[in-house]
């Protein structure tokens, strides 16, 4: 006779948890853990995550997310403990965090969590974190394993071109740009090269280091805790110098929210690296925030990155509507096209033009498609310029990159 306990499927195994004081307070959360994973989840309170971390049925677990908000700051160090031992029992761990102050957050990450995603969840921030906590581990390059702080002196002496540049959306190419940008005007003159620096700003995704195969360091949290105070010794040791070129502040080990830095701070930062560079170019995130206008109100050019598409288009038009709103500088901007049409192709340029002119706006810089060789670039942690220098875009970036350095000369000696 058939046992009717063979007839019962077995049950999904658990890969995952949630850990918090109550998770009802996480309602979003509840509702992207059962969309990721249906029922092959669970839910732990704080005590009892203690308890099971370290039980054989914790063996199934790939990650947890730890989810505190500012109530829970009290017990920053007990949930400092259950990071650790998720940690040792080779658990990753998501911390969503809500309200939480810049400096908890900081801790808590310096503590082994693997992603940080803000609550409210933004729609798909889950999913993304979960895709790159699966995501293999990169083989680290050989010059990302050895460290050389720069050797260059503050002269505090410069005024120097402040030049952001903001993606519109993700994957328009705003890193791309900005960090072969910076490297064409530092190599602009072989005789006598101006000083030129390089900002990641993105506190959180920020990939310069990566573009250009450097490490992050603990030192540029160090400066960013203290920005306030700064002065121009501790930021030239921040930096890191690429190829004895361009010196780059790189965004920091951990990934921070992106209030974490403050108006005045940044304010400061902007000053000190101006005094000290002709050519500042920064790398901002695509997420307003509240120094955002500071960045804005000190820049000499915004640049703005877009494509050819909706998203970028929506976009535009909605970053206009609140610089309008808030009597910004918007003008400033300079708005530049990438992946553009080729010049034969009459049909795209024609879009282009009903682009700009739907948005009331002028597209000053068209950017062609570089193809596969700027993703090679990347991955290789170099500039286009030595590894595809013949590039349609690394020869329209030079172009750009020229005539910035020659408007700077001119204004320099007041031709």
């Amino acid at each position: 006779m058939t046992s009717t306990a063979a007839l019962q499927p077995e049950p999904a195994p658990i890969i995952a948890c949630t850990v918090s004081r109550d998770v009802q307070n996480f309602d979003l959360l509840i509702e992207d853990m059962e969309a990721e994973l249906g029922e092959g989840w669970g839910d732990l309170s704080f005590e009892d995550a203690a308890a099971f971390f370290g039980q054989p049925e914790a063996q199934h677990l790939e990650f947890v997310a730890i989810a505190v908000d500012e109530e829970d700051e009290e017990q920053l160090p007990f949930i400092g403990e259950l990071i650790k031992s998720a940690k040792e029992n080779r658990i990753k761990v998501i911390l969503i965090a809500e309200e939480v102050s810049p400096m908890a957050l900081h801790q808590l990450l310096r503590l082994g969590a693997d992603d940080f995603v803000p609550y409210p969840l933004p729609e798909g921030a889950l999913h993304e974190a979960i895709e790159r906590l699966q995501a293999p581990a990169p083989i680290p390059s050989h010059n990302a394993l050895t460290e050389v702080p720069s050797t260059l002196k503050p002269t505090s002496d410069r005024d120097g071109v402040l030049l952001p540049v903001h993606g519109l959306a993700g994957g328009v190419g705003g890193t791309t740009f900005a960090v072969n940008l910076a490297w064409e005007l530092a190599t602009i003159d072989k005789k006598d090269p101006p000083r030129v620096c390089l900002l990641d700003l993105d506190l959180q995704f920020g990939s310069v280091s990566t573009f250009l195969d450097l490490p992050r360091r603990e030192s540029v949290y160090e400066l960013l805790a203290e920005a306030g105070t700064m002065d121009a010794e501790s930021f030239m040791q921040a930096l890191l110098p690429f190829n004895d070129k361009l010196h780059v502040l790189t965004a920091p080990a951990d990934m921070l929210p992106l209030d974490f830095i403050s108006p005045e701070d940044v304010t400061r930062l902007l000053e000190v690296a101006r005094a000290n560079f002709d050519f500042v170019v920064i790398d901002m995130p695509s997420t307003l925030v509240q120094w955002s206008e500071t960045v804005l109100a000190e820049a000499h050019v915004y640049f703005a990155m877009l494509e050819l598409d909706m998203r970028s288009a929506q976009n535009t038009l909605r970053l206009i509507r609140a610089l309008k709103a808030e009597d910004l500088p918007f003008e400033k901007l300079r708005y530049a096209l990438n992946r553009s049409p080729k010049f034969t192709d009459l049909n795209g340029k024609s879009r282009v033009k009903r682009m700009a002119e739907s948005l009331d706006i002028d597209i000053e810089i068209l950017l062609p498609d570089g193809g596969k060789q700027v993703t090679q670039a990347g991955d290789h942690g170099l500039p286009l310029a030595d590894t595809a220098g013949k590039n349609p875009l690394r020869k329209e970036i030079r172009k750009l990159a020229t005539s910035l350095y020659e408007l700077n000369q001119a204004a320099e000696t007041g031709e």
